[in-house]
């Protein structure tokens, strides 16, 4: 889908911003319910919750925020239903529908298949099927609408805080390179991006395994969590990161990789060797 203006119209049946929504593109019949595990028996009253749909299971605990199953039902509330009593990790459902209610099993079982398949290539949430399967039989048709499909769901799904099918990493505009930032040293070698979500370190780049005394608890935290959970491992005397990654700022970025204290503003440089300080907070 290209990048140009949109409007999106979200919708709160309950009147609570933070229970169920329903978000849709004013000019699309595609429409996404978001429903809290807590609020199932309210969805289930919705017609929404028999139709055939595409859905995705998220949590949002501390341990289970990086998680997503992705499936599909020709009933989803019931789906749902048993998903509340076998599943222990999710706390929000995204529940994908036509307003026409139109969908086929047919495009919900390519809808899941393409969904797997497209989450696991992006790898921002570890998803929980595993594996995306066999691709279904599908007449082209078909295939073109739940194309059409899924891109909206990919953006009616990242409005609403789930950007499942969004790259990490910033992706090239209109043959604009992406801007790159470099943290050397000492045999480091980062190289990252700075977003529109944070700072991104690039898969490949190499940190420093010794951490200094004055590092501090927290960061020694951060960086414990960022090799148990794969992000970092060690090579050839380095830590390198396994995959992009995105930090809240760019000093937890620098810091990861350097194993010390750092200003990322200053420590992070263009490749003409302007901080990132210069080229993105000062003004001439």
């Amino acid at each position: 889908m290209s990048a140009r203006p949109r409007t999106i119209q979200i919708y709160l049946p309950n009147g609570d911003p933070r229970g169920i929504r329903v978000a849709e593109l004013t000019t699309s019949i595609v429409r996404v319910v978001e429903v809290p595990r807590s609020m199932l028996p309210e969805f289930k009253q919705m017609p929404e919750a028999e139709q055939v749909a595409l859905y995705f299971l998220f949590g949002n605990g501390e341990a289970q925020d990086s998680m997503v199953y992705i499936g599909q039902s020709g009933c989803v509330g019931k789906r749902l239903d048993t998903h509340n009593s076998n599943k222990d990790f999710w706390n929000k459902a995204l529940v994908v529908v036509s307003m026409t209610n139109n969908l086929t099993q047919t495009h919900a079982l390519y809808l899941e298949w393409s969904s797997i398949k497209a989450a696991m290539e992006v790898g921002r949430y570890a998803v929980e099927n595993g594996k995306a399967g066999t691709k279904p039989h599908t007449p082209a048709p078909l295939q073109a609408d739940c194309e059409d499909i899924q891109d909206t769901a990919r953006m009616l799904l990242a409005t609403l805080g789930f950007p499942v099918f969004e790259p990490i990493a910033a992706q090239p505009s209109n043959g604009t390179p992406v801007e790159l930032f470099f943290c050397t040293g000492g045999g480091i070698d980062g190289v990252g991006e700075y977003t529109a979500e944070g700072f991104v370190v690039l898969k490949g780049s190499k940190g420093r395994v010794a951490t200094v005394a004055s590092y501090g608890v927290a960061n020694e935290a951060m960086r414990a969590k960022l090799i148990s959970s794969g992000v970092m491992q060690e090579e050839g005397g380095f830590l390198v990161f396994t995959k992009d990654h995105a930090f809240s700022s760019p000093s937890s970025a620098s810091m990861a990789l350097l194993g010390r204290t750092s200003n990322g503003w200053l420590d992070w440089k263009s490749a003409d060797g302007k901080t990132l300080d210069d080229v993105k907070r000062k003004t001439t």
